[in-house]
């Protein structure tokens, strides 16, 4: 995405990325996109697989004590909305637009090292198709994920981390099966959270709450079904099932560093931040700090203007901060808490009840989910 809106911009950059195409094209990570970040793919010129295949949703469903209450996502908040679209999905848009420019995209690259980035010109090694390679750069942007070597880099004691472990994961299915709902069903439950979203008319995502050491092998498709139908299911509705595609297991955090720059090495995406995924958020705060990372770039180019540079992080961190508040209030209100007790399940209840009730309470979830314009 930042490569792409450099390129716009007239502005030369190289993305190394560690796996190979198939791997990124088809890895199955997040699926609910905001109406920015849909906005964006579109003025970018990526737009249109989007406009043809993505699912666009007005609202989402909120399930409790044995009742499903809709929230109206477009009229709450002047007609924005969500779009249900892989991330996968736009991975395979942008590596085809990056492909089309004919600048450099290296795949299964390994031995990458940063340095330098305390200096006006920051350096990049790597090895790629049995070559070393040193690269010389304006700036070097940390799009590597939480596990990735960007963020290690920087010295000890230049980041705050702020960080919190939830005592639950989400066991994930893909599966071959239309969606059993127009749109996604977030359900509060005595045994636990489960989740109700899809990829497209053929195939539903699904999710449910565990431990985080919970073994896979103990939960077969028919176990997985058969619980989802518990936690999901009401009178006069029916979950339709199908051939479990895959699953998984995926623990949930909560991860912030602060700042989210040192010299002229910049953190975004997963590399500098994680919310537990209640929220739809995490692919949604990667685009936008690499909005705000191109912006800045291409003012340093255009004028050697670098204030919007400077304030990269702090820019970014409001949003961060927001989703991270936002992702941690869905998550605390419709899961299970783990040593919680009758007096906390009332409260979670109480909480429902409220936001399913008021419409300024309502709007505050609706806006936050589609996405806030300003932050």
């Amino acid at each position: 995405m930042l490569a792409q809106l450099l390129n716009l911009e007239g502005i030369d950059s190289v993305v190394l990325e560690d796996r190979s195409r198939e791997y990124v094209e088809q890895r199955i990570r997040a699926g609910v996109l905001e109406q920015g970040t849909v906005d964006l793919l579109h003025e970018i010129g990526v737009g249109d697989r989007l406009a043809r295949e993505g699912l666009e949703h007005d609202g989402i469903e909120i399930q409790f004590a044995g009742e499903r209450h809709r929230i109206d996502f477009a009229s709450l908040t002047g007609g924005r909305r969500i779009t249900v679209y892989g991330q996968q999905e736009v991975v395979k848009d942008l590596v085809a637009a990056r492909l089309a420019t004919g600048r450099p995209l290296h795949f299964e690259v390994s031995g990458v090292e940063v340095s330098g980035f305390d200096t006006d010109s920051p350096m990049i090694r790597y090895r790629h198709e049995g070559d070393d390679t040193e690269l010389r750069c304006d700036f070097v942007a940390g799009c590597d994920g939480f596990h990735g070597v960007c963020r290690e880099t920087i010295p000890a004691g230049a980041l705050r981390a702020f960080e919190r472990e939830y005592a639950f994961a989400w066991l994930g299915i893909l599966a071959a099966a239309p969606p059993s709902n127009e749109e996604l069903i977030y359900a509060h439950h005595e045994r636990g959270f489960a989740l109700h979203s899809m990829r497209s008319p053929e195939v539903t995502r699904l999710y449910l709450q565990v431990r985080p050491d919970e073994d896979l092998a103990e939960w077969p498709d028919a176990r997985i079904w058969e619980e989802l139908e518990r936690r999901l299911g009401i009178e006069g509705w029916t979950l339709n099932t199908g051939d479990v595609l895959e699953k998984g297991i995926t623990g949930m955090r909560s991860f912030v560093v602060e700042p989210m720059q040192h010299g002229r090495l910049f953190l975004a995406g997963d590399a500098a931040h994680i919310v537990p995924a209640t929220g739809a958020k995490g692919l949604n705060l990667a685009v936008a700090d690499v909005r705000l990372l191109a912006d800045g770039i291409a003012a340093w180019y255009r004028a050697g203007d670098d204030s919007l540079l400077a304030r990269y992080s702090a820019d970014a961190l409001r949003r961060v901060w927001r989703a991270e508040h936002f992702s941690w209030f869905m998550t605390s209100m419709l899961h299970r808490l783990e040593g919680g007790d009758e007096f906390d399940a009332r409260l979670q209840l109480a909480q429902l009840a409220y936001v399913c009730s008021s419409e300024r309470a309502a709007a505050s979830l609706a806006e936050n989910y589609v996405g806030l314009e300003h932050v």
